[in-house]
């Protein structure tokens, strides 16, 4: 799934020690522009964060996965970055379905690539 918006906060990076190792992340707020704005809390893994080198400010399209986890009868949800491209920067592999969701009357936040089963119940 891609989100497309605006950086409106970079939150400190975070590291630790885990069982395989050091480990770091870093969570960035990306505003999805519409009639009613949303933001969205996603967070960058190890070398992403080197590798994306985001800026407050900037406009971003962001590749995501989704996962949750329980812990303790509780249920826990992240937003992970695997790809995130600044707005103007080339993009020459974009496909025929890519330029079909980019004639899309719906936001680009809500438009879905094929593969994207839609089984929701409502």
């Amino acid at each position: 799934m891609e989100l497309t918006g605006q950086v409106v906060s970079l939150l400190p990076e975070v590291s630790g020690q885990g069982k395989n190792g050091t480990w770091r992340k870093q969570e960035f707020i990306l505003e999805i522009p519409s009639q009613y704005p949303r933001k969205v809390c996603i967070t960058m893994w190890g070398d992403k964060i080197d590798q994306f080198n985001l800026k407050e400010g900037d406009n971003v399209t962001a590749s995501i996965d989704v996962e949750s986890r329980e812990y303790n009868q509780r249920w826990y949800t992240e937003v992970k970055a695997w790809k995130v491209e600044k707005a103007g920067s080339a993009d020459s592999g974009r496909s025929s379905s890519d330029a079909s969701q980019a004639a899309s009357p719906l936001p680009p936040s809500m438009t879905f690539s094929e593969d994207e089963s839609d089984d929701l119940p409502f």
